[in-house]
């Protein structure tokens, strides 16, 4: 399962996802759009950990975690 990553700051939100990669090579992190990580969100193959980096809490959300979560953090386009 692939993991994606939003984190939430003051000014707005984005998503990142790390590309590891071989032997001596440094992992690499991306910015992705929003609608690759909701098409893969919505079938099952990704989880989301959602960084709010103002109250230094993350959360960790798949398609099986509680609706109210899911569209309280990641709106209502990623609901099953």
């Amino acid at each position: 399962m692939e993991r994606y990553t939003k984190v939430i700051e003051l000014l707005g939100s984005y998503y990142t996802r790390e590309y590891k990669k071989k032997k001596n090579h440094k992992n690499k992190i991306r910015e992705v759009k929003e609608s690759t990580v909701e098409k893969f969100f919505l079938q099952g193959k990704a989880e989301v950990l959602v960084i709010m980096e103002e109250q230094n809490k993350e959360i960790l959300l798949d398609i099986y975690s509680d609706r109210k979560d899911i569209k309280k953090y990641l709106g209502e386009s990623f609901l099953p």
